[in-house]
């Protein structure tokens, strides 16, 4: 139903205003009106101008799934109705590509769906996980409980996003400070060197030539190697979105020295957390292994997973197919083995979860470690190597000077 936006005065003489949906300006009145309110206006709500361009919508990101979820939780454990806390939940969001969705969601639940049926529809919010947990607890009559754990599950998953975040800003910002003041230095302080290197007629050193030569060429050549970046931006974008091309690079990343380690890890812990909480709420292990292979984020992994349930279906144990594989260290099927001879294979999951987070914490320190003083030195060779280029000839002047001079 379309909304309104209105103004009204009180019982006790308050202007009072706010936002109701109904079938027209007259219902909102009818309304408005049996709550003691003197209407003054009543006019439809302006639109959004995200509502007009789509791609200008903005995001809805994890901590705010997190905060509804527990939210969500906390009311249902409440006694208050899902219709009644989905429209809590909707009036206190700001964002405004949330709030469109939990009123479509409301709509849907007062409809006469699940709440799990309503969310299915909206996958780019609610993956598959959220919308499986949610069906284990409306199947299990522990719903409140379920959300909380899903909460749970979520927030360390933030947690985890949040550490490999921390560790990419520090390269990141020191290789594009380093990119900038090269470019600088090569496009406006050598050209002022080289003209007066060529006013003063001087021999120069081949440090010296090289460096110029560069920033000629740079000068000259720098729209067609900026379209040229571009260009090679867009092809990797493209590849990417080819299943060769994904699988190739996702292999690629997992090789590169220490990065590659740290995203492995990663993985690895987000899978046997998603795992262990969907098996611990009562997923059906082939269904629980299919979602968490469409989340792993990584298609070796995927593959990998996939291969495993393949296998699981067909009658075997999870721990032998997922070392075939050879994707994962020799940790994960072992201690998989052990959940599964002693019947608490989501409890083990979440231990094998434990551990590759805390290897996570202690891999991100060891790169911001190594990478610290592996930048202050190459940014130093770098920077030090164009100024000792520029600075070579003045020093052969001053020498030819002393010489003249004595």
């Amino acid at each position: 139903m379309p909304e309104y936006v209105w103004t009204g005065i009180n019982k006790r003489g308050d202007k009072v205003s706010g936002i109701l949906e109904g079938v027209n300006e007259a219902a909102i009145e009818q309304i408005l009106t049996r709550q003691g309110i003197k209407v003054l206006k009543v006019k439809p709500r302006p639109k959004h101008i995200s509502e007009y361009l789509p791609f200008l919508s903005p995001r809805v990101k994890l901590p705010e799934i997190v905060i509804f979820t527990r939210q969500l939780a906390t009311m249902i454990n409440a006694g208050v109705p899902i219709v009644q806390a989905l429209d809590i939940l909707r009036d206190q969001t700001s964002n405004i590509t949330f709030k469109k969705t939990l009123r479509e969601v409301r709509e849907d639940v007062k409809a006469g769906q699940t709440l799990s049926e309503a969310l299915s529809k909206h996958p780019k919010i609610f993956d598959e996980l959220t919308v499986s947990l949610t069906r284990a607890g409306e199947t299990s009559g522990a719903l409140d409980v379920i959300m909380n754990r899903l909460a749970d599950y979520l927030e360390k998953i933030m947690a985890l996003k949040r550490k490999i975040k921390g560790a990419m800003v520090y390269p990141i910002a020191v290789i594009s400070f380093a990119i900038i003041v090269v470019m600088v230095m090569l496009v406006y302080v050598i050209p002022v060197f080289a003209n007066m290197f060529k006013d003063a007629g001087l021999k120069l050193p081949l440090p010296t030539l090289i460096v110029i030569n560069i920033s000629t060429a740079l000068r000259s050549y720098i729209h067609w190697i900026i379209i040229g970046f571009i260009l090679l931006a867009f092809i990797i974008v493209r590849i990417r979105k080819t299943e060769r091309g994904r699988l190739a690079t996702d292999r690629f990343l997992l090789r590169v020295p220490v990065i590659g380690d740290l995203i492995r890890k990663a993985s690895i812990a987000r899978m046997c957390r998603t795992l262990s909480t969907l098996l611990g709420n009562g997923v059906p292990i082939l269904d629980s292994i299919q979602i968490v292979a469409r989340v792993a984020g990584n298609r070796v992994i995927e593959r990998a997973l996939l291969y495993a349930r393949e296998e699981v279906s067909r009658g075997r144990g999870l721990a032998d197919p997922v070392e075939e594989t050879r994707v994962f260290p020799l940790i994960v099927p072992r201690m998989i083995a052990v959940g599964e001879t002693t019947g608490a294979l989501d409890q083990m999951l979440g231990k094998v979860a434990d551990f590759f987070e805390d290897e996570v914490d202690r891999t991100v320190e060891a790169l911001t470690s190594l990478l610290e003083p592996l930048f202050i030195i190459v940014l130093g060779v770098i920077i030090g190597g164009l100024l000792v280029a520029m600075y070579l000839p003045i020093f052969q002047i001053g020498q030819v000077i002393g010489a003249q001079g004595g």
